[in-house]
Parts: structure tokens; C-alpha cells; sequence
């Protein structure tokens, strides 16, 4: 840059060179952290969704009922278990390199479970889950620390990018299983196919590890202070209860629909509508947001698409599966980005926002993750699906209380929640 500066020219043409390069450097710059961030998200679920679409077909290998529902929960668990780990990193190697760190454990966790699925299916689910968990937490609180301006439509971006990687997952699971051939490959290439985007990722990501932002200091001890808040209550059983909807239905209405005589492949494809419809509303949902007063009306309209979505699903004739998907998919999607939203907007800072996040998803995901695990096995040993949908509908009451509760116009500041308005809890 030095050599550039210093060449011969007229005077004014060397001004405005100089400043074309100083409105280049921040525009590339951003360009190139908005695309690992999109990079980063598109990671965040496919591992998960491929899944469901072949659990029959896991199942016909010899998986049993008790291996699946666990598969199928243990993600989600391990969320809960190291989302509290995410702060603590990020304060010591900064949120950027643990990022990075995470995309790394991805890749290995999913390159291991597809080595040897017989004896590291688990160990190595456990290893992708973690990865995930630390994106989960830190991507919100990133965003809030060097996009604020834009936060709405970053979460927004993010999310969509998150959206068609589950949305591809659900698509090719079926075909691919099909086309790996024997079934030892066809289980190897499932469990594992996911690795490879999630290298490419880390090539994307690269140009931010060289950042190391950590949160600031704060008059609060930590993480765990956010307990004391009834506010932190209701984010977090927000964030719970959507995520227990979300990731049972995501679990475990491929394998309802192939009971109700849907096709495996046509299966795979409603989960991928449900997931294209919480990409509609991930996108919009943040904006709309962040331009409103408090977000109560848009929780209340999240959860009612989830009921009549989960009512046409499960009960409905097969000829309303598709429109039932997407409704239940677009009221999925605002609630889970709202559960995001909440997390940046009522926290007052970078700090507040990592250590509600870390908070919000470590008892969120624990209540979570009972929900593929109990509702496999209620299936498995009802035989039907009324008991579990009922279950679920039960869920998306305690959602929309909890999602109007924590839409009201307040935050968590040092000293606990205070304006935006006075909070009376």
C-alpha cells in the first residue's frame, strides 16, 4: 500500500486514490465477514436434517427404535451441555477464532461418525453437536458486536443461509442413501457427506480468525447472574419450546407421513417445505423486528401458524400435507428467529447478548431435547401419532405465552432489566 501511495501523479489524483482504497478496504471487508458468516449458518442444521428423511431405511439396516429417538435427541442435548461453554471461549480466544474452531470440530465429528458409524456414531454426533452449539451461541452476539446497524437483516441473512442447507439436506437424503448403493455406503455417505461444506466454510472464515473481539467488561459476574431475571426466564422458555417443536417435528413427521402412506421421497420433501417455510419468515421476521415497538404480535402470529400447521399435519387428510407443512414451517421459522432477535434485543450489549444467548440456549435446549427423544418413543409404544401431537400442541400454548412475555420492550443492562421501559417482573 506504501509502494501504491508513493508513486508520481498529480496530487488530486493521488487524494482520491487514497480514499477510494480507505471506502474499499471497510466494503471488502464487511463483503468478506458477511460472507463466512453465511457460511458458518449454512452449516448449522444440514447434519441435523439429512437425518430424518432415511430413519426408516436406518432402521431396516438394523438401527433399532431406542438408537434412533436418541440419535435424534442427542444433538440437542449436546446443545444444552456446551452452549455455556461458548462465552467463557469467546472471552479467552475471541468470538471469531472460537467460530473457526467450531467449524473445524464439525468436519471431524461428522468425518469420525462416517469412519466407523458402529462404534463412533454417537462419540461423533456428540463432537458435531458441540460445534453447532458454540455457532448457535456466538453467531447472534457477533452480529449484535459488529453489525449492529444492520443486525435485523444480518440474523435475517444468516438464518436463510441456515434455511437452505437444512432445506438441501431434507431434499437429498433419500436420493442419496438410494444412489450410495450398499447400505454400509449409503450409511457412511449420509453420516458423513455434510463434512465437506463444512471445510469449505472454514476456507470462507478464514480471513476473521485473524480478529480476536471478546466481550467487554461488565458489572455482571457472568452467565449464570442472568438467572436472577424473570426476563431471562421467558427468552429462555421461548427459545426452549420453540426449539422442542421444531426439532421433534423435524425428527419425526418423515417418518408420520411415510406411516400415513406418503412416499419416502415426497416425505423428505414436505420436511423440506417445512424448512423452506422457516425460511421465508427467518428472513422477514428480524426486520419487521427490529422496526417495531416490542415484538408481542409477532410471536402470537408465529405460534397460531404452528397450531393450525401441527392440526393439518397430523390430522388432516394427505391431500393438505404440503400447505400444512408450510404454515407450520413459516410459524417455525418467525418463532425461531424471533428466539434469536430476543437474545440481541434484550440484551443492551455484545456481552449482555453472549451471556443471554449462552444462558437462554443451555436450559432451552436441555427442556429441547426431551422432545425427539419422549415422543419416539410415545410413538413406539402407542403405535399412533395422537398422543405426540397432542404433546406438541401443548408445547406451542406454553410458546405463546412464554413468546409474549419476553416480546414486551425491555432489557437486561448491568444492573438487570430496564429500559426500553421499566420491567415490572
Amino acid at each position: 500500500m506504501k509502494a501504491i501511495d508513493s508513486e508520481p501523479g498529480p496530487p488530486g489524483e493521488l487524494q482520491a486514490g487514497r480514499a477510494a482504497r480507505r471506502m474499499a478496504g471497510p466494503a471488502a471487508g464487511g463483503a468478506l465477514l458477511l460472507a463466512g458468516i453465511l457460511a458458518v449458518a449454512f452449516n448449522m442444521r444440514a447434519a441435523i436434517t439429512g437425518l430424518p428423511p432415511v430413519y426408516p431405511e436406518l432402521s431396516a439396516a438394523g438401527y433399532s427404535a431406542i438408537t434412533l429417538s436418541a440419535l435424534a435427541a442427542v444433538p440437542v442435548f449436546s446443545f444444552a451441555l456446551f452452549s455455556g461453554l461458548a462465552p467463557a471461549l469467546a472471552r479467552r480466544i475471541g468470538e471469531e477464532r472460537v467460530l473457526g474452531l467450531a467449524l473445524l470440530l464439525l468436519a471431524v465429528g461428522l468425518g469420525l461418525r462416517a469412519l466407523a458409524p458402529g462404534v463412533l456414531l454417537f462419540p461423533g454426533t456428540v463432537v458435531a453437536s458441540c460445534a453447532i452449539a458454540l455457532m448457535n451461541v456466538l453467531l447472534p452476539s457477533l452480529v449484535k458486536r459488529r453489525k449492529p446497524d444492520a443486525a435485523g437483516l444480518v440474523i435475517g441473512l444468516y438464518l436463510l443461509s441456515l434455511t437452505a442447507g437444512a432445506v438441501i439436506a431434507s431434499v437429498i437424503a433419500v436420493p442419496v442413501f438410494t444412489a450410495a448403493g450398499s447400505t454400509g455406503a449409503a450409511i457412511r455417505v449420509t453420516l458423513g457427506m455434510w463434512a465437506l461444506p463444512a471445510v469449505g466454510a472454514i476456507v470462507i472464515w478464514l480471513p476473521q480468525v485473524r480478529f480476536r473481539t471478546v466481550p467487554g467488561p461488565s458489572g455482571r459476574p457472568g452467565m449464570r447472574a442472568m438467572g436472577r431475571h424473570w426476563l431471562t426466564w421467558q427468552v429462555t422458555a421461548f427459545m426452549g419450546l420453540q426449539s422442542l417443536g421444531y426439532y421433534t417435528t423435524l425428527s419425526w413427521f418423515p417418518t408420520m407421513f411415510r406411516d400415513h402412506g406418503i412416499g419416502a421421497a415426497a416425505a423428505g420433501n414436505l420436511l423440506a417445505l417445512m424448512n423452506l417455510g422457516n425460511g421465508i419468515t427467518g428472513l422477514i421476521t428480524p426486520i419487521l423486528a427490529q422496526r417495531l415497538r416490542d415484538q408481542r404480535v409477532l410471536a402470537a402470529a408465529a405460534v397460531t401458524s404452528i397450531v393450525i400447521g401441527l392440526l393439518g399435519a397430523g390430522f388432516g387428510p394427505n391431500s393438505v400435507a404440503v400447505e400444512s407443512v408450510i404454515l407450520l414451517g413459516i410459524g417455525q421459522g418467525a418463532a425461531f428467529s424471533l428466539s434469536i432477535y430476543y437474545v440481541a434485543a434484550r440484551a443492551a450489549d455484545a456481552r449482555a447478548a453472549a451471556e443471554l444467548s449462552g444462558f437462554s440456549q443451555a436450559v432451552g435446549y436441555l427442556v429441547a431435547g426431551t422432545g425427539p427423544l419422549l415422543i419416539g418413543l410415545l410413538h413406539t409404544a402407542t403405535g399412533g401419532w395422537t398422543i405426540p401431537l397432542v404433546i406438541l400442541l401443548t408445547v406451542a400454548a406454553g410458546q405463546m405465552i412464554s413468546g409474549v412475555l419476553a416480546g414486551r420492550n425491555r432489557v437486561i443492562g448491568a444492573t438487570g432489566p430496564v429500559p426500553a421501559s421499566a420491567d415490572a417482573t
